[in-house]
């Protein structure tokens, strides 16, 4: 039976509309890591969650949240929204990081900084990039991932403002024609960018499609988690990132 606690305490905070990060975590579990839940606000769900919503949630006060978290010394901190912080920029997302860990004192992993973590541990400099979010956003996206030494060769859209209750009712078989949309002769990866998006079931099947890693936010962050929390092994099934985890 897999252990589920004894070897590490991951905190993770939750945009409060999100319903796929706290499932991807489970299907994701390590081995003897138990895993804590938080929700946070910071916009409004009754909105398009476009950049001014996330730029928000992104400014928007930890103290709660992270309060409750330190109930129980979680070793690592993961920042569950990638747009908060595209939206403000890779030092915006440095510092948050920082930040987070000064007041915590535990390992903190940003869902945004994750994603270049992984891109880099691969060694894919140019990628194919696809999300839910509205367009403008997928500019910052694609410009946050420039300032990181990443250039951006194809990218992939919903073609429509999805709210938030759209982005996470889009189904794996839709998420998969996204991921296969951006992919480009030149990309050496496909991103898939959001929390909330349901990426993590069809890495496999659109490695499998592509021939190139496919990273994604949950996905990513368990990654550098691990890393943090000084784990090695690998976790089969849910892409190259994982199963040949270092």
């Amino acid at each position: 039976m897999k252990q589920t606690r004894g070897r590490a305490r991951f905190g993770i905070l939750v945009p409060f509309t999100n319903t796929n990060l706290e499932p991807d975590m489970t299907l994701l579990w390590p081995e003897g890591v138990s895993m804590h839940f938080a929700r946070m606000g910071g916009y409004d769900q009754e909105e398009i969650p476009d950049a001014e919503q996330m730029h928000g949630l992104g400014a928007s006060d930890l103290d709660g949240p992270l309060h409750l978290l330190q109930g129980v010394n979680p070793d690592v901190i993961l920042y569950g929204c990638t747009s908060a912080t595209l939206t403000h920029g890779p030092t915006f997302d440095r510092e948050l990081a920082a930040r987070i860990k000064a007041d915590s004192g535990a390992e903190t992993v940003t869902a945004a900084g994750a994603l270049v973590h992984a891109i880099k541990t691969l060694g894919a400099d140019r990628i194919g990039f696809a999300s839910p979010y509205v367009s403008a956003i997928n500019d910052m996206a694609v410009g946050f991932l420039g300032e990181s030494g990443i250039e951006t060769v194809s990218r992939s859209e919903v073609g429509t403002a999805l709210d938030n209750y759209g982005q996470r009712e889009l189904n794996p078989d839709t998420v998969f024609e996204l991921g296969l949309a951006a992919d480009h002769p030149d990309a050496t990866a496909i991103v898939l960018s959001c929390t909330d998006m349901r990426s993590v079931e069809i890495i496999a099947r659109l490695e499998q499609a592509v021939g190139k890693p496919v990273i994604t936010s949950n996905q990513a962050m368990i990654f550098q988690a691990m890393q943090l929390a000084g784990f090695n092994e690998a976790l089969p099934g849910y892409g190259l990132l994982l199963e040949g985890a270092r």
